[in-house]
């Protein structure tokens, strides 16, 4: 276990659980939550965990950006601040790289949101494979707001989630939306009364399957969003040939023909 001023990391049962911890802030990320939650999704990544799951302990997952460590930018170099590409083998800046780092982790990520997610908070959700939200959820592309544009990753998920229309609305009003309305246009997964239960019982379902499978399920995914159809048929290959007949996948049918619980080495 680690653990940081704003997120913790805990491992049990093969399932790793990030935590947002600044509850009396409702967990707006400032200059050392940005550095704990890539912290948290580096150890993750190099981990022997199977799912992780992110929450956000208080009132609600995330505000979004913190306003007094957006006003100590105004003043600052911005092209210094933004432009170099210090995270993600050259591709991201610190800041895009609180969502984007959990689209490297290898393992499927949810999110359970709950209250306000806002701004950086819905970015870092949009960074999770599956999205569980409470049916009193909020959701907000919050950028507007403060006259800047998303800038944490959004461009790269939203596009891969809902249409185009939906994606300038979103980000030209800056208005919430239930997590009703997110479900109907993409954004969250689902609606439940509880999402860190319902998140922690998809998780524990998870680590039933083949670690194998999930892991090259999760890489060949990532490569049919972006790639021409010729490259992720050849893909689609690469990573069968590279399952069949290897132990986990020889385990998932011994124990299907066995009627048990499939157990992994």
């Amino acid at each position: 276990m680690s653990d940081s001023p704003r997120a913790t990391v805990t491992f049990d049962n093969n399932i790793a659980h990030v935590r947002l911890t600044r509850a009396d802030k409702m967990n707006a990320v400032d200059d050392a939550m940005i550095n704990a939650v890539i912290a948290a999704g580096e150890e993750v990544a190099a981990s022997d965990a199977r799912v992780c799951v992110i929450s956000g302990e208080g009132k609600g997952f995330c505000a979004g950006i913190d306003v007094a460590g957006l006003g100590a930018m105004i003043g600052q170099d911005p092209n210094a601040l933004l432009m170099p590409r210090t995270h993600g083998a050259g591709t991201t800046n610190k800041w895009q790289e609180v969502a984007m780092i959990w689209t490297r982790v290898p393992i499927p990520v949810i999110a359970a949101v709950h209250g306000v997610c806002f701004g950086a908070g819905l970015q870092l959700a949009l960074g999770a494979d599956i999205r569980i939200a409470a049916p009193d959820a909020k959701l907000a592309v919050m950028e507007m707001k403060w006259g800047i544009v998303p800038d944490m990753g959004a461009m790269v998920l939203l596009p891969r989630l809902v249409r185009s229309d939906v994606l300038r609305k979103l980000t030209y009003t800056g208005t919430p939306i239930t997590a009703q309305q997110a479900e109907a246009w993409g954004l969250v997964t689902e609606c439940v009364e509880d999402p860190l239960a319902a998140a922690m019982a998809l998780a524990a379902s998870l680590t039933e399957k083949s670690p194998s499978a999930l892991r090259a399920a999760k890489a060949l995914i990532a490569v049919a969003e972006t790639d021409r159809p010729e490259v992720v048929l050849l893909e689609e290959s690469r990573a069968q040939a590279e399952l069949v007949g290897k132990p986990h996948q020889m385990e998932v049918v011994a124990a299907t023909l066995q009627k048990r619980t499939p157990v992994f080495k």
